[in-house]
């Protein structure tokens, strides 16, 4: 299959699964390569013959789906993001909570894939803001469809070029190193909980203080789609509540449930 055929048939099919074609623009030649090695598993030599597989049996569309779920990530993944976070995001909510009875920061990470964000928030909340609000607690919890990048979140276990953005006094009190495998130490795993969950089918119940939602539902995902999602995001956050959608993210329509906090980071907060 060539570059042209693959991104003719993603133009075809990606409505069908409620996805929009200009998110994959960038991001094609891993689906490529996915489907490729699929096309071989099922003896298909041509996309076309691809495409009437599909027609001819149904339950192959969620395979497919699960082969344009996007998982590029990494740890501290654009910076000025999580210093935000650290300095006025965090220490906001923590002062507020420290009024209630339960000193907790309820956090979710949506597209969590192999745990990066969750696991650099841990750490973010571990080395600056912990000895500042030592009764508040950060409880974490990140959700994937990706049973494969689930387990490797759970073994918490990265190369190189997955920790390579972190500054090198993080990297050194929160992984253990192994050659070129990074473990991260227990502790900063404890406040983390995975959960296999396809966003568009299900989500946990909160209610949140944040819920960071990055290049996944406002890129990938068509307009119809994204308007369900983001009603019921918005649900799950608590008055005051904080929705980080990305920098380059745009939400579907203008909501009087929430407003801009920070347009250049795509933080928003709940009115």
């Amino acid at each position: 299959m060539t570059d042209q055929e693959c991104v003719e048939f993603l133009q075809w099919a990606l409505p069908r699964l409620g996805l929009r074609w200009p998110g994959f623009r960038k991001v094609r030649r891993q689906v490529h390569k996915r489907m490729n090695r699929r096309m071989e598993e099922l003896g298909l030599a041509q996309i076309a013959d691809y495409r009437s597989y599909l027609e001819a049996h149904p339950d192959e569309w969620r395979v497919l789906d699960g082969l344009t779920s996007i998982s590029i990530s990494r740890f501290y993944r654009d910076r000025g993001v999580f210093v935000y976070l650290r300095e006025v995001v965090l220490p906001e909510l923590a002062r507020t909570v420290q009024k209630t009875k339960d000193n907790r920061i309820c956090c979710w990470c949506a597209g969590c894939a192999s745990g990066e964000e969750p696991y650099t928030l841990a750490i973010v909340w571990n080395q600056h803001l912990q000895e500042d609000f030592p009764l508040v607690r950060l409880e974490l919890v990140g959700t994937d469809m990706d049973v494969q990048v689930l387990q490797r979140a759970h073994r918490a276990t990265y190369p190189r070029s997955s920790v390579k953005d972190l500054p090198v006094q993080w990297l050194t009190a929160a992984f253990v190193r192994s050659g070129e495998q990074f473990a991260l130490r227990p502790e900063f795993q404890q406040t983390v909980e995975f959960q296999q969950q396809d966003i568009r089918r299900e989500m946990p119940r909160g209610p949140f203080d944040l819920i960071l939602c990055r290049n996944l539902v406002f890129t990938y995902f068509a307009e119809g789609v994204q308007r369900q999602v983001l009603r019921e995001i918005v649900d799950r956050l608590l008055p005051r509540g904080y929705l980080v959608i990305g920098k380059k993210a745009v939400l579907p329509e203008n909501t009087e449930r929430l407003g801009q906090h920070n347009a250049g980071l795509g933080i928003y907060q709940a009115r």
